[in-house]
């Protein structure tokens, strides 16, 4: 069985937390166990997906949203007391990986959208890794991307028409990444995939003439974690669950 150390060292290395000055730590956030046989994986440490990993018997909670993000208490008060004790009293650790597990080659939010978005050639095309883009094999009517993007989500993502062009060049930033429309835009691309929107998006999408898709910040952000999770079972022989909390942002 291995510890709890040997999982976390090979995640820190394998996603190479120490390259990013993140809005909080990525690693170890919360140790409550030394040895780990059951990983329950999941978007957002909620206080749910906490007791669900508990209910599991999982040793390590691995999440792409955590705690002590920049700007907030630093106090164990209140729900965030509530999400701790109930990690402490599970003896359930639980570590984070946020712009580190965005940006990665291959098992990144980004990296693994276009996989099962079956965007060949899919690459990051700014200098930080979060914006990935490519070229379509065959043009396509937004409506069609929409559709695609529906059946992988199993939501239907929001579609801001930027005219009557079709796609060919797609781009994407996963989550929160509104604001990147812009940059999509500059770089010629015909549409561009995130997480959420903004009410300006609208506008821009019109103005410049790219087709806005927002398919859900946590529906976007599946992805990475699962994949992760798979690449620990695989590498350390332990047993590994994604838990889904559904959430409709």
């Amino acid at each position: 069985m291995p510890s709890l150390e040997e999982i976390i060292d090979y995640c820190d290395t394998r996603l190479n937390i120490s390259a990013f000055d993140d809005y909080c730590p990525n690693g170890l956030q919360v140790e409550a166990g030394r040895d780990v046989q059951r990983i329950v994986t999941g978007v957002t440490a909620s206080l749910a997906l906490v007791e669900a990993a508990r209910e599991a018997g999982a040793d390590l909670l691995l999440v792409h949203h955590g705690y002590f993000w920049k700007g907030e208490s630093q106090v164990l008060t209140g729900m965030k007391g509530r999400r701790v004790r109930e990690l402490f009293a599970a003896g359930l650790s639980m570590a984070a990986y946020h712009l580190p597990l965005d940006v990665h080659l291959q098992l990144g939010n980004n990296a693994r959208l276009g996989q099962l978005l079956d965007f060949s050639g899919a690459a990051p095309v700014h200098a930080d890794g979060l914006l990935w883009g490519c070229e379509l094999p065959q043009a396509l009517e937004a409506g069609r991307l929409q559709q695609r993007l529906e059946r992988l989500t199993g939501r239907k993502p929001l579609l801001l028409s930027g005219g009557d062009h079709l796609i060919r060049r797609v781009a994407w930033c996963t989550g929160a990444a509104q604001s990147w429309l812009d940059k999509a835009a500059d770089q010629g691309f015909d549409a561009y995939i995130t997480g959420e929107v903004s009410e300006a998006s609208y506008h821009i999408a019109r103005e410049r003439h790219i087709h806005f898709l927002a398919a859900g910040h946590h529906a976007t952000e599946r992805y990475g974690i699962q994949a992760l999770g798979e690449e620990l079972s695989r590498h350390f022989g332990v047993e590994h669950s994604f838990v889904d909390q559904s959430n409709p942002v």
